[in-house]
């Protein structure tokens, strides 16, 4: 079996997809909507500044968001937007103290959002020593994305985004085959498991504890409330997989492709939880769960 092994070149980084909110200017507290939930305390129109927002721009409960019931916002994951809407697109103008510029400012944040996440994945494609065959195709899909992101707000809005994110999701296919091609086997589950395991599949609440899903293609599956606790999900594709409650303690999701911190966030795990060296263990994870 060969090894799904990273091959990260020197010139290719993702510490900008990270987000940096000492250079932001509270976007996602700003310019999102969310409604009354289990995810959010109470509703918010996009556009309007939430209260838990300061002047400074820091959130005044970040250290409790989810025992205040703000879970959604500790999932939250911008990749690096906040801070290149605020400091290169609108060249560090406050949205305060250029109220002109707010309205275009937030509507363009979720459009750049988007770019940085497919930046997040094609970066990720870049790495994989199996996607060598088309990795120039996918470094001249990175080199447009970053292109795109550095546009002109009112060009930005116009972007047709849903056609950009449908030819870049044909190259994350293609590198997800390649990297599964000789991992991919069927997925041997929990005895109690009567759910059919792949794309898109309805995993929630599945039992799925030690399960071998080495390999599998889990893209956009609803993995809620599942039990994955030990489960091999090395070189396994978890583009878009749902992980909210799902537990992962004690699983192994090294190697694993397209998976965001935003989904770990919203899963739960351990100390012996494995998880890439490009994501950061939650810190609600408990490690009285080890």
């Amino acid at each position: 079996m060969v090894s799904n092994q990273k091959v990260l070149s020197n010139d290719i980084s993702r510490d900008h997809l990270h987000a940096d909110c000492g250079n932001c200017f509270g976007l996602c507290c700003v310019a999102l909507p969310f409604a009354a939930s289990a995810d959010f305390s109470f509703n918010k129109d996009g556009g309007k500044p939430c209260p838990n927002l300061q002047a400074n721009y820091r959130c005044s409960i970040h250290q409790n968001l989810r025992q205040k019931g703000f879970r959604g916002c500790a999932v939250y994951e911008c990749f690096g937007a906040g801070q290149k809407v605020s400091q290169i697109t609108f060249e560090g103008k406050d949205w305060r103290d250029h109220p002109d510029t707010a309205k275009r400012m937030f509507d363009v944040f979720p459009v750049v959002q988007q770019l940085h996440e497919m930046l997040w994945y094609l970066t990720e494609a870049l790495t994989l020593k199996a996607a060598v065959p088309i990795y120039r195709e996918l470094h001249d899909a990175l080199s447009k994305t970053e292109e795109l992101t550095l546009l002109t707000p009112d060009a930005l809005a116009e972007l047709d985004i849903p056609a950009h994110r449908a030819e870049i999701n044909l190259l994350l296919l293609r590198t997800s085959q390649l990297a599964r091609a000789e991992s991919v086997q069927q997925p041997k589950s929990a005895k109690k498991q009567r759910k059919p395991i792949g794309r898109g599949a309805d995993l929630i609440g599945a039992n799925l504890k030690e399960a071998n899903l080495r390999g599998a293609d889990l893209r956009g599956a609803l993995l809620i409330a599942a039990d994955l606790r030990g489960a091999d999900l090395r070189e396994t594709d978890l583009i878009g997989a749902d992980f909210r409650d799902a537990d992962l303690s004690g699983a192994n999701l090294s190697g694993s492709i397209f998976l965001t911190q935003a989904q770990i966030n919203a899963a739960k795990g351990d100390s012996k939880t494995t998880l890439p060296s490009s994501l950061t263990r939650p810190i609600h994870w408990s490690a009285s769960r080890a």
